[in-house]
């Protein structure tokens, strides 16, 4: 099988199966109420419940060429994605939860989605302008962005602390792609990491106990998929790291937030080479 959705429970240390496809689906987000995963494939977004029963698609209207750039607001009600079908560039709308008309949100493009402000009213995002890659916050009501850092190397992947205190994201500014965390406002940039891996993709757990990371070797540009890779967990401020789990993955393993409700477990892709 291409790809196998599964969940890690970090108690037990072990991960169990919850579907496996020969399709490449990517970037599993948990439900706040804890029911249902939603993976994207093809294009379009799915909802994948623990029953062993097949995705079902959700209804994006227009929008066709989702990518992995996804999740479920606060509160269980809205779906964020991102998608080029309107524009050909990556654009981040908002549509109700069971399907509906995408509302865009960003007027500058591209935008990839990565996270959600605690309260519901913000959105936190990697945009691309002038080739450059930084991190943005924007109203859901949409309006001007915010830019939280200014070009110092490649910043991406964009997450919130529970909290609300601080916007983790991964960077690499100091040479190699480590972990980093700032202010909502722009203040205070905090380094997080500092090892020999290539740091992606940084999830604080809901109970505010853990970071989650992906992993790379040290020498991998960017964040391709298809390679051996390990999922770390630490203390938010980067203190006790230690790898859970080896796998063949990359991209489309846990682009966005991934956590259980509860902070006991998350969800993850695990890939087979392409045929």
């Amino acid at each position: 099988m291409r790809s196998s959705v599964e969940i890690f429970d970090v108690a037990t240390g072990e991960a169990r199966v919850v579907w496996q496809t020969e399709r490449l689906v990517e970037a599993p987000n948990w439900s706040p109420d804890g029911k249902f995963l939603i993976i994207n494939g093809d294009g379009r977004l799915y909802r994948l419940r623990f029953d062993g029963s097949e995705p079902v698609a959700i209804d994006t209207g227009f929008a066709r060429e989702c990518n992995n750039d996804h999740g479920i607001s606060p509160d269980g009600s809205t779906l964020a994605i991102s998608d080029k079908t309107e524009f050909g560039k990556s654009a981040i709308y908002l549509l109700p939860l069971g399907g509906g008309a995408p509302r865009l949100v960003t007027s500058n493009l591209p935008s990839y989605w990565h996270g959600w402000s605690p309260d519901g009213r913000t959105l936190t995002y990697c945009g691309i302008r002038d080739q450059v890659f930084d991190i943005y916050t924007v109203s859901v009501e949409g309006g001007d962005e915010r830019r939280l850092t200014q070009g110092e190397g490649r910043n991406d992947g964009p997450d919130w602390s529970p909290d609300g205190e601080w916007i983790y994201f991964n960077s690499s500014r100091s040479g190699r792609v480590q972990i980093w965390r700032v202010r909502p406002d722009g203040s205070d940039v905090e380094r997080v990491t500092n090892n020999p891996y290539g740091d992606w993709f940084p999830h604080p757990s809901p109970d505010g106990r853990h970071l989650l990371v992906l992993s790379y070797d040290g020498d991998v540009f960017d964040h391709p998929r298809d390679l051996d890779v390990r999922l770390r967990l630490m203390d938010p401020d980067g203190g006790n790291a230690r790898i859970l789990l080896e796998l063949f993955g990359g991209q489309g393993t846990m682009n966005v937030p991934n956590w259980s409700p509860s902070g006991e477990a998350f969800a993850f892709v695990r890939y087979q080479p392409e045929r």
